[in-house]
């Protein structure tokens, strides 16, 4: 990766966790000035808003520890795949609150169940992201595996020579 590439990507991580932190301190400000007048539960919504933001928190900061390794040379090592398991459970932790969004929706929808039915969707794509970065973490177990065996065989060479 190059410099510029990481500092793009490090520039937009910055922004996507500041404005993370900002939601989250509104919803608190919100769930202890703004009372409920009954159309919605405001209160789980808002609780739930909180714990989205923790789960986007989390996929974060491991991608930017993996990016970091990246640009050390040392992603394709065992400590790699904490981060990968973490931006996992991140996304499955989004589409859980997804769920609990379309859940609490739900019953305000009872003349249009389309909108649940989508929004049941949307859950499940989130769903199918975190697979997809799943058969990534695949690949690169694959890779650190055949950086080890290329590193044992190139001992073994350094031995013989």
């Amino acid at each position: 990766m190059g410099k510029l590439t990481v500092g793009a990507l490090r520039a937009v991580l910055v922004v996507v966790l500041a404005g993370t932190v900002f939601v989250q301190v509104m919803m608190v400000w919100a769930l202890a000035t703004d009372p409920e007048d009954g159309s919605l539960p405001l209160t789980p919504l808002r609780l739930i808003t909180i714990l989205g933001m923790v789960s986007a928190q989390v996929a974060l900061v491991c991608v930017w520890r993996l990016v970091t390794m990246v640009r050390r040379g040392t992603v394709f090592s065992h400590a790699a795949f904490r981060y990968v398991d973490g931006v996992i459970g991140a996304i499955v932790a989004a589409a859980l609150v997804w769920f609990a969004v379309t859940a609490i929706n739900a019953p305000g929808q009872r003349e249009d169940p389309g909108v649940t039915l989508i929004m049941g969707g949307i859950g499940v794509a989130i769903l199918g992201v975190a697979l997809i970065v799943l058969v990534l973490r695949m690949l690169l177990a694959q890779a650190v595996a055949r950086d080890v065996e290329a590193a044992q065989m190139q001992a073994e060479l350094d031995e013989v020579i």
